[in-house]
């Protein structure tokens, strides 16, 4: 199975389109728009899943630099995701976060 990055589409693009211009290509297994988490709205890329290797090439081949709701789309093979830094937060406080640099078990003196 090949994972297929699909870059440069139309806000209006649907996951339906994507999929029927990728299954003249091979059998699909999965077209996946990428959406704004707080909007819901596409962000302009998706993935699509191939079950097909071969078909896969093909239609990278085919799809890259063609036309798709009236842009050109960018279409290759999908880089592994890079693992991201667990955790959450932060970093260094400033003084009005209460976690800042220096000893906080010390109270400094009020400057009278």
């Amino acid at each position: 199975m090949k994972n297929i990055y699909v870059g440069n589409l139309s806000f209006q693009t649907t996951e339906q389109d994507l999929e029927a211009a990728f299954s003249a290509y091979g059998q699909v297994e999965r077209a996946q728009l990428v959406k704004d988490r707080d909007t819901g709205k596409s962000r302009g890329f998706g993935f699509v899943e191939m079950t097909d290797d071969a078909g896969a090439d093909r239609a990278i081949e085919a799809l890259n630099g063609s036309q798709l709701d009236g842009r050109s789309l960018t279409v290759n093979e999908a880089r592994p995701r890079e693992a991201r830094p667990s955790g959450g937060g932060g970093g260094g406080g400033n003084r009005f976060s209460g976690c800042g640099g220096g000893d906080s078990s010390r109270r400094r003196e009020p400057r009278w």
